[in-house]
This record gives C-alpha cells, sequence and structure tokens, in this order.
C-alpha cells in the first residue's frame, strides 16, 4: 500500500533517522539489488549568466550590462561538447538564464548545431525557461517543446522547481512560474513523449510539511504520466546571495533524501548529491536509499558562484562507491548501464 502524504510527515518529523535511512535503503535495495551505483559523465554548459528572473537564492546570475555578464559565443559551446565527447561524456546540460535578448531561434540553432557535430543527449534548459521563451515568441508551451525537441532536445532536467508551494516561491524568486506553471510544462513535456527528472531545494526557509506538499505534486504528476525517470535533492547553498542565511544540515538533508525515496515509490530513481553537500555526505546517501550518484560533472559554475565546490573525477567516483560497499557503473541520460566497474581490475 502506497505511503500517504500525512505518514511521510511523520516519518520526516519524528522517525529516528538511522531507522528511516534503514528503510529506504531496504526499499532501495527491493528496486534495484544491493550492489550497483550509478553515476553519469555529463558537462553543464552555462552558455550564460544574464537573467531577468533575479531569484534571491542565486549567487550565479548578473543582470546585462553589470560587470561579469556573458554570453558564450557558439563555437566556444560547440568547444566544450567536443571536449566533453573526447572525455566519455554521454550528455550535456545547457544551462544559462532568461536572456532578454535571446530568440527561441538561437535555441534550436544551438540545438541542431551540437547534434551535428557530437552524438550526445541534450538533457536541458528547464520549465522557467520554457515558459520565458512561450511568453516572448508568441507559441504555446507545447509548441516551443515541440520545436526544441525536434531542433535537438532529448529531455528536461527538473530545475527551477525550488519548493512547489507558491508561499515560498513568492519569497524567494517573485518573477520565476509558479507551481502550477513548472508541473504544466513537465506534463506537457512527457505528452510529448520527452522524460524529465524532478528537484526539490531544501533550505529556503520552508516547513517540513512544505517540503512533503512538494514531493506530492510530483507524485500525482508522476502517476499521471509517468515522466519523471528520477528525484534529486538539493541543499541551498547561501553564499554571495541576496537571500542570504545558513546551510542546512547534512542530518536535514539526509533525513528528506530517505524520506524521498519511502514516499516516491511511482519514481525510480532517487539521486545522492555530493555536488552541494561534499562526497563524504554524498557516499552517505547510498545508506540512506540512494542507487545513484549523479554526474562527475566536467564543469559547474552555478554552485559554485555559491562558494561551494567539490571537485570529482571518474576514478573518484568508483572509489566513493566501492568505498561504500558498492559496485560503480556508468549510466546514460536513460539510465541504461553502459559499463561496469570491476573492483578487481586493479585501478
Amino acid at each position: 500500500m502506497t505511503m500517504t502524504g500525512q505518514e511521510a510527515l511523520a516519518l520526516l518529523e519524528h522517525e529516528d533517522i538511522l531507522r528511516l535511512g534503514q528503510a529506504a535503503n531496504e526499499m532501495r535495495n527491493r528496486i534495484h539489488g544491493k550492489e550497483i551505483v550509478t553515476f553519469i559523465i555529463d558537462r553543464n554548459i552555462n552558455y550564460s549568466n544574464i537573467c531577468e528572473s533575479e531569484c534571491k537564492f542565486c549567487a550565479f546570475y548578473r543582470r546585462k550590462g553589470d560587470k561579469g555578464a556573458y554570453l558564450l559565443p557558439t563555437e566556444t559551446i560547440l568547444d566544450k561538447v567536443r571536449e566533453t565527447v573526447a572525455c566519455g561524456g554521454t550528455q550535456v546540460m545547457i544551462q544559462g538564464g532568461l536572456h532578454p535578448d535571446l530568440e527561441l531561434s538561437y535555441y534550436t540553432d544551438l540545438l541542431r548545431s551540437i547534434k551535428k557535430i557530437a552524438n550526445i543527449t541534450i538533457h536541458s534548459f528547464t520549465p522557467t525557461e520554457i515558459v520565458y521563451w512561450s511568453k516572448k515568441s508568441g507559441y504555446s508551451v507545447k509548441e516551443v517543446l515541440l520545436r526544441l525537441q525536434e531542433a535537438g532536445l532529448d529531455s528536461l532536467p527538473g530545475g527551477g522547481a525550488e519548493i512547489l508551494v507558491d508561499e515560498i516561491r513568492r519569497r524567494v524568486s517573485p518573477k520565476k512560474i509558479m507551481t502550477d506553471e513548472w508541473l504544466g510544462v513537465m506534463e506537457t513535456a512527457h505528452s510529448i513523449g520527452m522524460q524529465s527528472t524532478a528537484t526539490m531545494v531544501i533550505g529556503l526557509g520552508e516547513t517540513l510539511a512544505q517540503r512533503i506538499e512538494h514531493m506530492e505534486k510530483v507524485k500525482a504528476l508522476q502517476e499521471k504520466t509517468g515522466g519523471f525517470r528520477a528525484f534529486i535533492t538539493w541543499t541551498y547553498q547561501p553564499g554571495n546571495t541576496e537571500l542570504g542565511g545558513e546551510k542546512t544540515s547534512a542530518w536535514d538533508y539526509l533525513r528528506t533524501l530517505a524520506t524521498t525515496r519511502l514516499y516516491l515509490d511511482n519514481i525510480k530513481h532517487i539521486q545522492g548529491s555530493w555536488v552541494t553537500t561534499g562526497q563524504n555526505i554524498g557516499q552517505i546517501t547510498l545508506g540512506f536509499g540512494a542507487n545513484d550518484l549523479g554526474s562527475i560533472m566536467l564543469e559547474e559554475n552555478v554552485v559554485r558562484a555559491a562558494g561551494t565546490a567539490y571537485e570529482m573525477s571518474v576514478n573518484k567516483m568508483v572509489r566513493m562507491i566501492e568505498d561504500a560497499g558498492k559496485t560503480a557503473a556508468q549510466r546514460n541520460t536513460e539510465y541504461d548501464i553502459l559499463r561496469v566497474f570491476d573492483r578487481k581490475d586493479g585501478r
């Protein structure tokens, strides 16, 4: 029997953290088995930091004309794609902001250019950008997605979700899309065969009940469409941001992660984060329900702008997984396993 939101909230609020982790780990083992933990080799290409959204929790964005504002030349972006392929990468995430001067055609041309030079999955853009381009172009959200898909967009990341509760969104990102718009873009993407991930950012001043409300909305949409491949919980990084505040604790993160595994029983993959919490906590997530550790990230600039930077390589990722008693495997965007690392291979 599926868990209710009230039961999930009770776990998040009151359950002993070790028992919570054990229950999440047992569920992970039932779904995926005990051994394999996956990761992907990809690159976040931040083509521009110019953004009209001006979210209070973001240290990366700049206004047009600000010192340090930039837009990468297309050839520079393509060079980064080539480097990714040369390093064994199978995916790129094109991430920027709501740039006031770029039309939808810029993005479709960019996607086509990438596909011409590389056989690589483009897992890029967020519902925030899709809605922005829809309003700017006059096309419907579905038409924007279809044009991007035709040009080469393979899937959508879950960015821009933060907390899917409008009370929180109005406080931390008042210019950004609200909850129903984020969910609507994802539902539309799923309807045209474009799968996605879902994310949640904790530590923005939300209550535990609001975290569960966020999960409930994602779970309900998944029940309807089945289009979410994975769920990823991130921790807010307050450095250099207008919002400020303190980082949430590792315990809070692990409790929340374990609860997502137990409650989101219709989403197959739960990703543990090392990018915002560090490698040690990333490793511990493998005992709290996570079956995937995301990307080694050949490049990442958004979290780094908030003063948090952890370096990763394939060897470090494999060692981290093996030191947790697991077997490391490289996957692609669809979670197909491309390579299993043999612990006896002498690395």
